[in-house]
């Protein structure tokens, strides 16, 4: 268990560092702009791209993987939605919001980090998996029902151009492609560069979880809406349970990868919830919320994750 406690706290420890300091200094919060920058076009396309480049190149490409960790996630947030259009009496770009905070894990900022303290180099390409088809699963489900949910809709080409170009454009997903075309290529790396890449891989996940625990810090909690405990209910049990059950069934996959999606999907829910909330000017303070308490609460739930993975008393199949 002290192994355990010691993996876990570096992690949770740094997220409650930046809470800290995000609620005794009141920095505004515009004085947090390059550090985002930092993280979202630097650091982390910099994790991303050494560790698939490293990767081999085979397995890159599983695809029944791939399919049962994206079909455990579609289901998540159609229950989530579900919770949220009877909570919020049929409000779909509320609801939507409130499904996205009870599917999308933190695969960003806690994900690369956690997998690979806890399993090594084999989280790596699992990691990677989960990151890009979770993320175009839920950049394409979230603009769709807003749609829906607005009083104006978008022209079928016009939301595939709009689906497209989030997907495509994002700089974790860009870096993830291009490494992948350089292992295929093989190419590599000059040395000058590969430096630098690896001063950036290094600092993506302390910089991440400290402004993951600043931002949060941010955001003010008055109250915690009846669905919210319902939403993390989802997140961080029944998700990460849906994630074993339907891997086993498909069957075939390493124990590690099982357990690096498990886990991935027992994280809490991502900043990236407030975000879409802020964009769309929906369900903004309860996703602050949800993103809050999740963090709090998965403190407990993902350590406990950990001790059974560390004990082996989670095998690769429940049944």
């Amino acid at each position: 268990m002290n192994s355990v406690v010691s993996l876990a706290l570096p992690f949770f420890g740094l997220i409650l560092l930046g809470y800290v300091c995000g609620r005794r200094l009141r920095y505004p919060e515009a004085g947090l702009q390059w550090m985002v920058f930092f993280i979202v076009y630097l650091a982390l396309p910099a994790l991303f791209f050494k560790l698939i480049v490293e990767a081999p190149f085979e397995q890159l490409s599983n695809w029944p993987f791939v399919l049962g960790t994206t079909l455990s996630t579609f289901a998540i947030f159609v229950l989530a939605f579900v919770v949220g259009i009877v909570a919020l009496r049929g409000q779909v770009r509320e609801a939507t919001i409130g499904a996205v905070a009870g599917a999308y894990s933190n695969i960003g900022y806690m994900g690369p980090g956690l997998t690979l303290a806890v399993f090594g180099q084999e989280a790596i390409v699992p990691t990677a998996l989960i990151f890009v088809f979770d993320n175009i699963l839920l950049f394409t489900l979230v603009p769709l029902l807003m749609s829906f949910g607005g009083t104006q809709s978008m022209r079928a080409l016009g939301m595939a151009w709009f689906i497209a170009r989030r997907v495509l454009t994002h700089p974790f997903n860009i870096a993830i492609f291009a490494a992948i075309l350089a292992a295929w290529l093989g190419v590599v790396v000059p040395a000058p560069v590969d430096t630098i890449l690896t001063f950036l891989k290094n600092a993506a996940a302390p910089c991440a979880l400290f402004l993951m625990g600043v931002t949060v810090a941010l955001r003010e909690v008055r109250t915690v809406p009846a669905e919210i405990p319902v939403l993390l209910a989802i997140k961080l049990v029944l998700h990460p349970l849906v994630v074993w059950i339907v891997l086993s069934a498909i069957g075939g996959f390493r124990h590690e990868w099982v357990m690096v999606a498990v886990l991935m999907a027992a994280l809490p829910p991502a900043l990236n919830v407030f975000v879409l909330a802020n964009q769309y000017g929906v369900y903004v303070e309860r996703a602050s919320t949800a993103i809050l308490v999740g963090t709090a609460i998965s403190a407990g739930t993902v350590t406990l994750l950990l001790w059974l993975v560390a004990e082996g008393r989670l095998p690769a199949a429940p049944f």
